[in-house]
């Protein structure tokens, strides 16, 4: 009986162990492929190659010369936006769940998911 109970723990401890490496729903994205200017609605985004972008709604009447600068990451799924003021960076971490040629869906943590399409 002692076996059985051991043997079980030791399937168990491995099971758990080797769980820990799985990368569930961890997809990770090119980040070329983010390059170019993402419209949503009156929401536009760019994304430079140099890392820097912009962010300006249309609806506000502001132009993509008055755009709101940051600084862009993607790694893996984790898309940062460090958007850049006059006194403080604000950090706004999304992930993203689809890129390519035409679509960027992504989402925060705050369960607010934002669908852009490719302009240009």
């Amino acid at each position: 009986m002692k076996k059985i109970v051991f043997l079980l723990g030791a399937v168990l401890l491995l099971g758990f162990s080797s769980c820990g490496d799985l990368n569930f729903g961890d997809d990770s994205f090119d980040a070329s492929m983010l390059y170019g200017r993402w419209q949503e609605g009156s929401v536009y985004e760019r994304y430079d190659e140099t890392g820097y972008g912009a962010t300006w709604d249309a609806s506000d009447d502001v132009e993509e010369e008055e755009a709101q600068l940051f600084k862009w990451t993607l790694e893996g799924s984790t898309l940062i936006h460090e958007h850049i003021g006059t006194f403080v960076t604000v950090p706004k971490v999304y992930t993203v769940t689809m890129l390519n040629s035409n679509n960027l869906t992504y989402h925060d943590d705050f369960g607010k998911t934002h669908y852009f399409s490719k302009v240009d």
